[in-house]
């Protein structure tokens, strides 16, 4: 225990609260702004076990406020999860940490949440936090959702108990604040990722521990305004989650999705249905068919072609990134003719 010597000695934790965070598994789901920093401070909080999911790979850009990264992972463009967990096995190699390179989605979403004692949300996008919601609503899982765009932050505490709201008790897909600004258009500041995962952080430990001072409102601030303050959400007697039990997301069934992310000029496009990829044989075939100038690099996990028009990750679990297709229809016309699923 002496690695946690000074939170042990913590009063509202002490060492019965730590061997119940070392007993812990934690997802961390989205490993960019917020999950990056989440991750970080769970594991060095000694929380036993975290998966760490991310559909993603590092670039530049995100360095300026994804504090497990380097110069390094985003120049081998190294999946989000996996370099989260090489940094972070440097930092305690005394907890599992596991990456999970892949889009989470209806398909794998209660495998990924199986014995998970708590969610974390990292996400940048709403369609995945109303799944989150679904599915931890159906196996009574609590989860934080956190988001931040600009310079404000929110953060909530959503409890699997009968009393609680859940996130469709007061967003809807519909509602403004679903369907508002992306990052790449309004910027974010560091300090307020930094501040508000900080802020999840603290009610996640509480809600492992078991402490009575979790909080029950949602949290706002405004880190540049100077503005912080909390908002009583009541639960929706009407919810169609939480309420009435419809899990329209989390049993959609549905063809190729093909999404644009936020933050660059790409386009995902997920199959309809899972698969694994012999990435080393499709990287033979692809340097046999295309000319000397075309880059073809493979990891474990992903696979980059780069042919000087279009620069493509196709992960193992069937998923590509395709930077600068000009539209959903082009995107799935080159997944087509370098994947063929």
């Amino acid at each position: 225990m002496e690695r946690y010597s000074r939170q042990i000695a913590f009063s509202g934790l002490g060492r019965i609260g730590q061997q119940k965070l070392l007993e812990s598994t934690v997802a961390v789901v989205g490993v960019g702004a917020l999950g990056s920093v989440s991750a970080n401070l769970l594991c060095r909080a000694g929380v036993g076990q975290l998966r760490l999911i991310d559909r993603d790979y590092v670039e530049k850009n995100n360095l300026q406020r994804q504090i497990l990264y380097n110069e390094n992972d985003a120049e081998k463009r190294y999946p989000k999860a996996v370099a989260a967990c090489n940094h972070l096995s440097r930092v305690n190699s005394e907890i599992m940490l596991e990456p999970v390179v892949a889009e989470l989605n209806a398909a794998n979403i209660e495998q990924l949440f199986d014995k998970v004692d708590l969610v974390l949300d990292g996400l940048d996008n709403w369609e995945t936090r109303f799944l989150v919601n679904e599915a931890c609503s159906r196996l009574g899982i609590p989860w934080i959702y956190c988001a931040a765009l600009g310079a404000e932050t929110m953060s909530m505490n959503l409890l699997p108990h009968e009393t609680s709201p859940c996130l469709r008790c007061f967003v809807s897909p519909e509602s403004g604040s679903a369907t508002g600004q992306s990052c790449a258009v309004a910027g974010v500041l560091n300090m307020a990722t930094g501040m508000i995962t900080a802020i999840q952080v603290a009610e996640a430990v509480k809600i492992l521990t078991g402490a009575n001072n979790i909080r029950n409102e949602l949290f706002v601030a405004d880190v540049w305004n100077n503005r912080f303050k909390t908002i009583r959400i009541e639960k929706d007697l009407d919810c169609p989650v939480c309420v009435h039990r419809r899990y329209e997301l989390l049993y959609r069934l549905g063809g190729s999705r093909v999404t644009r992310l936020c933050g660059n000029n790409s386009i995902q496009v997920i199959p309809p249905k899972p698969v694994q990829l012999p990435l080393e044989r499709i990287a033979e075939q692809l340097a046999k068919s295309t000319n000397n100038q075309t880059k073809i690099n493979v990891h474990p996990f992903m696979l980059t072609f780069d042919n000087g028009r279009y620069c493509i990750q196709i992960f193992q679990d069937g998923r590509a990134i395709i930077e600068n297709a000009r539209d959903e229809t082009e995107a799935l016309s080159i997944y087509s003719e370098y994947v063929g699923l």
